[in-house]
């Protein structure tokens, strides 16, 4: 697929990234910072994230993406190599990173390929991620910025990772045709026994999967059959980030639900009056939340 064919898909990056452009310039509320680590107390992936560096709305979302119990069943441990596809705006990062720092660990960010034609957005996603990062180099450490898109080169040093993380960012990669590469950039980086995490909203089994995703849903078997022809070995799968009341057939696919809320297609005006009551009740996606190995 040619590089205009993959950035030309109206919304991908909006996907991405907007939301977190958006509340960059957002002052957040004072919140109780959390207790200093020391070396008598080290930082703990609950620490991370009640730290003060998070926003309020991005500490409301915990009780939708549940991050310490899926980094806990992923596997994350103290001092580890971690690399996070396209990070967006860091609400993951915002945990990642503090707890990588203070335990002698290293983050990867591989976000947009910003050296393609004619996509002046991701160039300004990335540089307000960098920015936030180095904002606050204390909290973050140094996190290694790279990239990844469809002529990037390695998104971290091959067999340096302990954990790779696709934060539903699956969907994108389909639409982009993306998706084989995605799989084998992350089997590359990983160690012999290094794993690969994935939360993916989750289509309704037994239909047939789009291969584009056009609604931001796919089925959990196609997951794993992809993972699979790329080398990896299921190890686990979690209903962490499970939600039973996501019907799955919305009008503006995944995204009219919480937190992008759309009321008309990607790319066109909000519709006034649009009534997002029944969306808000459902809350955010259902998600698959799942975990695999490369072999040793």
């Amino acid at each position: 697929m040619s590089q205009g064919l993959w950035w030309s898909r109206r919304g991908l990056l909006a996907g991405v990234g907007a939301l977190g452009l958006a509340g960059c310039g957002r002052k957040a509320d004072k919140v109780a910072a959390a207790k200093p680590a020391t070396k008598a107390e080290p930082m703990t992936l609950k620490a991370a994230t009640l730290g003060d560096w998070r926003s309020p709305a991005d500490k409301a979302r915990d009780a939708w993406r549940h991050p310490v119990e899926s980094l806990e069943f992923w596997g994350l441990k103290p001092g580890q190599t971690v690399v996070e596809f396209w990070p967006g705006a860091g609400w993951y990062t915002d945990i990642l990173a503090p707890y990588l720092a203070a335990t002698g660990g290293k983050l990867y960010a591989a976000s947009l390929q910003t050296d393609l034609p004619d996509e002046p957005t991701a160039g300004e996603i990335v540089e307000a991620y960098r920015h936030k990062l180095t904002a606050k180099p204390k909290v973050y450490g140094e996190v290694a910025i790279t990239a990844f898109g469809p002529s990037s080169g390695p998104v971290a040093p091959a067999g340096s990772a302990d954990l790779v993380l696709f934060l539903r960012n699956l969907h994108n990669w389909m639409a982009a045709g993306l998706t084989e590469k995605a799989f084998r950039d992350a089997f590359t980086v990983l160690k012999p026994g290094g794993v690969l995490g994935i939360e993916e909203h989750r289509g309704e089994p037994g239909r047939v999967q789009d291969v584009l995703a056009a609604d931001g849903y796919v089925q959990q078997a196609y997951v794993v059959e992809m993972a699979k022809e790329a080398g990896f070995v299921l190890a686990g799968e979690s209903e962490i980030n499970a939600n039973p009341k996501d019907t799955k057939d919305h009008p503006f696919g995944v995204w009219t639900l919480p937190p992008t809320r759309l009321s008309a297609p990607r790319g066109e005006p909000a519709e006034p009056g649009f009534d997002h009551a029944k969306y808000d009740a459902i809350g955010e996606s259902d998600r698959m939340t799942l975990k695999f190995v490369k072999p040793k």
